[in-house]
């Protein structure tokens, strides 16, 4: 993925390009952490395991979407590869 600016309210797509054969298992990270994207709202793994985040949110106290993000594709035969780190920085009032 590569590094984005966002504004509050704005929906954001974090790329995700994993190919090969078997469909790779795609799953993302927040902070070093993984995201439960079934229970989400606003944040949805899209079919080419891009994350879209509808309406972001920020405020001085609350920034539960900024920081650093990174897939992770997981192939059963081959393993786990995980991507460099994109930022996802979202721009003051």
């Amino acid at each position: 993925p590569t590094d984005v600016l966002s504004v509050r309210g704005a929906s954001v797509i974090m790329n995700c390009s994993a190919q090969c054969e078997p469909s790779p298992k795609i799953e993302w990270k927040k902070d070093g952490t993984f995201l439960n994207l079934v229970s989400d709202d606003r944040r949805q793994l899209l079919p080419d395991g891009s994350l879209l985040i509808n309406s972001v949110v920020h405020s001085k106290h609350n920034k539960p979407d900024e920081g650093y993000y990174q897939c992770v594709a997981t192939v059963e035969s081959l393993g786990t590869i995980v991507s460099r780190t994109a930022k996802l920085t979202v721009a003051g009032e």
